[in-house]
Formats: C-alpha cells, sequence, structure tokens
C-alpha cells in the first residue's frame, strides 16, 4: 500500500509539473502563430488521445509518465505541407521562437508562485522552534543558544515554525553565508541576537548543517502509549496494538515515549524483553529493533511504532502561519526568486565541488518525497510541487544543448551574428548535451540506488 501511494502521488506530482512546462510551450506557440500538431504527457504508446479534427492539435496521454513534449510544425524535422509552412517554427521570427522555448521553464516558475501563494493563504501548521536542547561543542552552542528560547527570526526573517527556521538556516548557508543572525525570545519575553558562523564544510549538505548544528527541538514528556504501528514494522509483528503502555524494557521502567525511543535506538538486533500493559492486565513480549544504517554511517534501531499524543498537548505545541491572499503575492514571488537563487548556487557549488553531489535527488528520491509530503498533508504536497517546479524551471534554463536553455544560447548565438547556427553545430552540441544529460540522470540514480540500500 505504501508503494502504491508513492507511486500515485509522484505520478500526480510529475503530470502537473510537466503539463504545466509543456503548456507554456504550446499556449505561447500558438499565440505567435506556429501550428502545434501534438501536446503529449509521457513518452512511448498512447494510452489516450483526442482531438477536435484531423488537422487540429493532437492531445495526448503516453504510458511512460516521465515528461512530456509538444511537437510543432517544423521542417528541419519532416516534411512540411505546402499550406502548414507559414506555421513552421523555423520560419518564425527569433523572437517568436525565444519566446516559444522560454515558455516552457517560465511557465514553471509561474506554477512555484501560485503554490507557494497558495501556501501562504491555506497556511502551514508546524511546531514552535523552542530549543529543547544543544549538544556540547556544536555551533548552536558556540552561537550562544540555549535550551528552553524560541528562534523567531533568522537573518530577521520570521521562522514560526522549525520547518521555517531550517529552512532559513539551510538558504542562507546556500547562498554563502558565514554570519547568520539568529533571534531568540526566553520565557519573559525578552529577546537576545546571536551570531552563528559557518565554514565551507558546514554548509556542504543538508544533513552535515543539520548535525554540526547541535539543536533538537524541545518535545515535552509523553506518556509512553502506542498510538501508530507500522503494518511491516516490528512492533506490530511482535504483538503491540494501539493503547498499549509500555511499562518496562529488560527490567528498566519507561518513564515517557522518548526515553524508549533512546533505548530502541541504542539497539539495532539486539532482543529487547518488554513489559506492557493492555486494558489494566500486564504480559511480556519480546522483539528486535530492526538495523537502519544512517548516513554518517552509524547505525541505529527501529520498530515501525508512533506514539499516542494527547490533543490539547499537540495543539499547544503547534502553531499556523498563514496571509491574506493579497499579502501572499509578493511573499510568494520573493520565495520563488529565493529557492531560484539558491538552486543556481547550489548547483554551482556542485560543478566546483564545494558542495556535495549527494544533494542531487533522482526519481526514486523525488517519489519518495511526493508521497511523504503528501501523508503531511495539502499544504506539504503543494508546497513540495511548488519546490520541484523551481528546480524544473532553473534546470531548464541553463544553457545545456538538449535543454531549452541550451536552444536559447543557440538562439542569442543568432542574434549575434545574424544567421542561426549551422544545423550539423546543433546537432554535435545536442549529441554532448545528451551525453551529460545522461551522465547527470545516472549519477542521480546511483545515489538513489545507495539511499534505498542505506
Amino acid at each position: 500500500m505504501d508503494t502504491l501511494h508513492t507511486l500515485f502521488y509522484f505520478i500526480v506530482a510529475i503530470a502537473v509539473l510537466v503539463a504545466f512546462h509543456e503548456f507554456g510551450h504550446f499556449w505561447v506557440a500558438r499565440k505567435v502563430g506556429v501550428k502545434v500538431i501534438r501536446f503529449s504527457i509521457g513518452f512511448g504508446k498512447p494510452l489516450l488521445s483526442w482531438r477536435k479534427s484531423a488537422d487540429d492539435t493532437e492531445f495526448v496521454i503516453a504510458a511512460v509518465p516521465l515528461g512530456g513534449y509538444v511537437k510543432m510544425v517544423d521542417e528541419r524535422e519532416e516534411a512540411v505541407k505546402e499550406a502548414d509552412l507559414p506555421f513552421a517554427f523555423n520560419r518564425r521570427p527569433l523572437w517568436a521562437r525565444t519566446a516559444v522555448v522560454a515558455a516552457g521553464p517560465l511557465f514553471n516558475l509561474l506554477l512555484a508562485v501560485l503554490l507557494f501563494w497558495a501556501v501562504l493563504v491555506i497556511g502551514e501548521v508546524g511546531v514552535k522552534p523552542v530549543i529543547g536542547g544543544v549538544e556540547p561543542g556544536s555551533l548552536a552552542e558556540q552561537a550562544g543558544l540555549v535550551k528552553g528560547d524560541e528562534i523567531v527570526a533568522v537573518n530577521d526573517k520570521a521562522t514560526p515554525t522549525w520547518i521555517e527556521t531550517f529552512d532559513a538556516l539551510l538558504s542562507a548557508a546556500i547562498a554563502g553565508e558565514r554570519e547568520i543572525n539568529i533571534t531568540t525570545k526566553s520565557a519573559d519575553d525578552s529577546r537576545q541576537s546571536h551570531m552563528l558562523r559557518l565554514s565551507d564544510q558546514d554548509a556542504e549538505t543538508p544533513e552535515g548543517l543539520h548535525k554540526r548544528l547541535g539543536l533538537k527541538p524541545w518535545s515535552p514528556k509523553i506518556k509512553p502509549i502506542v498510538g501508530k504501528l507500522m503494518d511491516d514494522g516490528v512492533a506490530k509483528q511482535a504483538g503491540l496494538q494501539n493503547g498499549d503502555l509500555l511499562v518496562s524494557a529488560d527490567g528498566v521502567d519507561i518513564v515517557d515515549w522518548q526515553q524508549w525511543v533512546e533505548y530502541v535506538q541504542a539497539r539495532p538486533e539486539i532482543a529487547i524483553n518488554l513489559t506492557i500493559e493492555r486494558n489494566g492486565v500486564r504480559s511480556e513480549l519480546t522483539l528486535t529493533p530492526r538495523r537502519e544504517q544512517q548516513k554518517d554511517g552509524n547505525s541505529i534501531g527501529k520498530i515501525g511504532a508512533g506514539v499516542e499524543t494527547p490533543k490539547d498537548l499537540l495543539d499547544s505545541l503547534l502553531v499556523k502561519h498563514a496571509l491574506s491572499p493579497l499579502d501572499a503575492v509578493p511573499v510568494a514571488f520573493e520565495r520563488t526568486w529565493f529557492y531560484a537563487v539558491n538552486t543556481l548556487k547550489m548547483m554551482g557549488k556542485m560543478v566546483v565541488g564545494s558542495a556535495s553531489v549527494e544533494n542531487l535527488s533522482g526519481p526514486i528520491s523525488i517519489a519518495q518525497y511526493a508521497g511523504q509530503s503528501a501523508e503531511m498533508g495539502l499544504t506539504a504536497f503543494l508546497k513540495f510541487l511548488g519546490l520541484v517546479s523551481v528546480s524544473l524551471g532553473v534546470l531548464n534554463l541553463l544553457p545545456v544543448p538538449v535543454l531549452d536553455g541550451g536552444h536559447l544560447l543557440f538562439f542569442a548565438v543568432e542574434a549575434v551574428k545574424g544567421s542561426p547556427v549551422p544545423e550539423k553545430m546543433q546537432m554535435y552540441f545536442q549529441q554532448v548535451g545528451m551525453v551529460l544529460l545522461m551522465l547527470l540522470m545516472a549519477l542521480a540514480m546511483f545515489l538513489d540506488i545507495d539511499r534505498l540500500f542505506q
């Protein structure tokens, strides 16, 4: 069921992003007088197709949902009927061809604006960024952050939730900032300013930055009552049920859920003798946590169980951040620009080796993120779509042959020299671009598979 859930939302995400991208090409092509033969979502054998008339655009949904294309009348690709020559792409003026090619990635950026706007208006629910602990020797300790304080801003940008806080810290690090101002609020409402100092190594990967920060979110003492069990988890297979109270493990009393989590994580593949209480009756069972490899090379134990959190306690931890429809407009544009610039900077860092290629995500990772964000709720899924749409728009604008940006580069050369780049030269560079793109995709797939095994 989890696999089907992930696959479904991955297909939904790809369909939305590709459809909007290709619609940009299609819409502008029609506006500048280019005839469109086919608008396809997906590649391969058509599963569904329709058109108004034999001479109109054919709309297709194809078997492989990993992309799409818009096929236009073009003498460079095939013979064109005499009646269609005035509507051929290659016969349109330079400005028109440029507009058609640029429209795809620009529509992705526009979609990101719309998605971020929707997220801001609907509102995001998150956990208040109250510090629950600071690791000794960590960047947070060096900055003077203390347990119990709430982080209210990063570089003067409000951070109402932990997600916003880590997002702001990561974005500042990617942007190359090595001194980040963090504003905190104490229990008496007094505010303090702290300077977080980073090295280049600290900002190599999001995981590395998160670990070196050494910040632990505050979590209340929650009674160790099972509230959720994964179907394929060790806990369910061992006989645990929702509502079970965990009394002791190997003779050690369990006083709260966090103590139990730490106990399990420290014992991968080590049997635990557990005493539980169910409907007032105590009983014993044995379970052995599965080993899960972490990116830092360490292993932790996991049993596939979650805690039952009292609603009033959950409500006290959560905060909803939303804007009015009008106020959300400039913020949505600002977020899109912010993520686009940071995406470019991260790509540049990976090219020169100052950031790890592990930041790359392939189709498996994207599918997992799609499923996870959808499970978290509508706003999380819309935000995920917005982030991927920004990445897709920026990636396609890169001056790499085969991508839209490569075609725009050829058009720029044409504008300077006054004539098109020779077709043989275009073909050569497109083949080089295809090889580079395939290598990049292979690397992303390799990293995806490596993460799966981890």
